[in-house]
């Protein structure tokens, strides 16, 4: 018999064998998200009147300084649960007011971050993040009621449940809990974490940012509760402009870090929640709009954007009011909260399955021109929990990972015969011993 399908075979038997546990901890997380829990922390985050960025500071009940240090204090109490496992901070930052800006006054920006240190790699970050802010109307009113509940409470409840649920385990890379600050004035809280990330070498997985997980009605009529959108952009700003020449020819023009990481959350959903509908938009953010995976995305990390699918404008900065007959506002009466944990429970198994995996390839190279065949390389990963490496192809027309070969640890390299490089677009992922994976690397160089 063959020796390379031998191997090739064993690799796929461990895996199979091994995959049990890993799908009980993503049914596990599944399980334990609470959508009881996470109405009552919407509710505490409506309770402060208004969170927007140049709000009270000194209350302890109303204004964004009393939000963030119940978040703080939220991110506390887990950790003495879990007996200190989570590194609480708060990451301060000041923008100068500017008349031109809409921060118009000296205002501090601040982040809330629990780490879940991770216990091989703990340099490596897999982050999810909500915004804290809020706002009506007018963006520079900071004094009047703006709940929220939606635009974001739901997303930074939905960061608190997903801490209360992952302290529980131990994870080889570390998870990043964080509320971000200063999102509907300009993204600043984003921008100042991302520039800690570089400043610090931070190896950051990905972003998963969360902004508005809680309305299933749109303003279209449609009810939906089990449909979300995953926003990612198509390549990395931070290609050099010969890696932008070079995709005319090689491809990659839908095959950028933050697109593999919604692959990722994509079929991450598919395979434990299958009663979900994730929708993969091929764009940055909603059109003409932006969010807090953009900051990271620019500095160079995959970051994508998770929300819901049917939006309701009416309750999106909006003063509280009701005017021929339509109620506007983001009240709490909007949000459903089953909803609200679906979409926590696929943030949560994705965090847990990225900090498990072992790292990814990296200088994936690929060669085959010409050829009745393909052949990939790539740098060894050393890991002892490595199980193999599987080689990803599809459809040059298909949005997803649909074939594969798995390789044996002990290679760097691998020719698919019989497979014609111009007809397929191809990846490489590292697989661990428990089943789990690494994100997908598309190649980044031509082997001549």
């Amino acid at each position: 018999m063959n020796t390379t399908f031998m191997k090739s075979t064993f690799v796929l038997l461990t895996i199979i064998l091994s995959f049990s546990t890993n799908a009980q901890l993503s049914y596990e997380i599944i399980e334990s998200v609470s959508a009881d829990r996470i109405e009552k922390d919407i509710n505490k985050l409506v309770s402060f009147g208004t969170r927007h960025t140049m709000s009270e500071t000194d209350s302890d009940t109303r204004g964004i300084g009393a939000a963030r240090r119940w978040i703080k204090s939220e991110f506390e109490k887990i950790s003495d649960e879990c007996n200190g496992c989570l590194e609480v901070s708060m990451h301060r930052t000041l923008e100068k007011g500017n008349a031109k800006t809409r921060i118009t006054k000296d205002t501090e920006i601040v982040n809330v971050l629990a780490i879940k240190r991770g216990t091989k790699y703990p340099n490596r970050y897999v982050i999810m993040a909500g915004d804290i802010d809020s706002r009506v109307s007018d963006a520079l009113n900071y004094t009047d009621d703006s709940p929220g509940a939606n635009d974001n409470a739901s997303g930074m409840a939905g960061v608190i449940e997903a801490a209360r649920i992952l302290s529980k385990y131990d994870f080889e890379s570390s998870i990043l809990l964080v509320g971000l600050s200063g999102e509907e004035q300009g993204l600043y809280g984003g921008k100042h974490l991302a520039a800690k990330a570089i400043e610090d070498g931070w190896d950051i997985v990905g972003v998963l940012n969360n902004d508005m997980i809680g309305n299933i009605e749109g303003v279209d009529g449609v009810i939906d509760n089990r449909t979300f959108r995953i926003f990612s952009e198509p390549t990395n700003p931070k290609d050099s402009d010969f890696q932008e020449r070079m995709r005319r020819y090689y491809g990659g023009e839908v095959d950028g870090i933050s697109r593999q990481l919604a692959r990722y959350v994509y079929k991450m959903t598919k395979t434990y929640m299958p009663e979900m509908n994730p929708m993969m938009i091929y764009r940055l953010d909603r059109f003409g709009r932006g969010g807090h995976h953009r900051p990271f995305c620019d500095a160079g990390f995959a970051g994508i954007r998770i929300m819901e699918a049917h939006e309701n404008y009416t309750q999106q900065h909006q003063d509280i009011r009701e005017e021929d007959g339509i109620k506007y506002g983001d009240v709490i009466e909007h949000v459903n909260f089953e909803y609200a944990a679906k979409l926590t429970s696929v943030n949560a198994i994705t965090l847990a399955a990225l900090a498990s995996a072992p790292p990814q390839p990296a200088n994936v190279k690929i060669g085959g021109a010409v050829k009745p065949s393909t052949t990939l390389a790539w740098d060894p990963v050393e890991d002892e929990k490595l199980a193999g490496y599987k080689i990803y192809f599809r459809a040059t027309t298909s949005p997803t990972w649909d074939n594969y070969r798995l390789v044996e640890p002990g290679l760097s390299e691998f020719t698919l015969e019989g497979i014609v490089i111009d007809n397929y677009l191809f990846g490489v992922a590292s697989v661990g011993k428990d089943g789990t994976e690494s994100l997908v690397v598309f190649p980044g160089e031509v082997m001549r």
